[in-house]
């Protein structure tokens, strides 16, 4: 028995334009004030994108395909790095400015 999963172009395709329209409608109706704690969330996303990238770069047989996965996992992590820097950079916003009081 094999266990591989063969997705044709109809049914990725589906897939795809299924979470890019349930994202904008989620995105889409947030309000600014939860910008960040959303940023954050979705830094989790992007690790999960760079999961993906690595599954398909394992499984990449030419060097077309081995070069589009490299770039996928490189881009993904910088990302994923990318965000988590930017939400630490927007939490500190709300750190007091004021040496703490012992």
């Amino acid at each position: 028995m094999d266990a591989t999963l063969t997705l044709t172009g109809f049914v990725a395709l589906y897939i795809f334009m299924l979470a890019a329209f349930t994202g904008y409608e989620i995105i889409g109706r947030v309000p600014a004030i939860l910008h960040t704690p959303l940023m954050s969330g979705s830094n989790f996303i992007h690790g999960v994108v760079v999961v993906g990238a690595m599954y398909a770069l394992a499984n990449a047989h030419t060097w077309l395909e081995q070069a589009i996965g490299f770039a996928g996992v490189v881009l993904g992590a910088g990302n994923a790095a990318g965000g988590y820097v930017v939400t630490e950079r927007m939490l500190g916003m709300f750190k007091s400015s004021k040496p703490e009081q012992k």
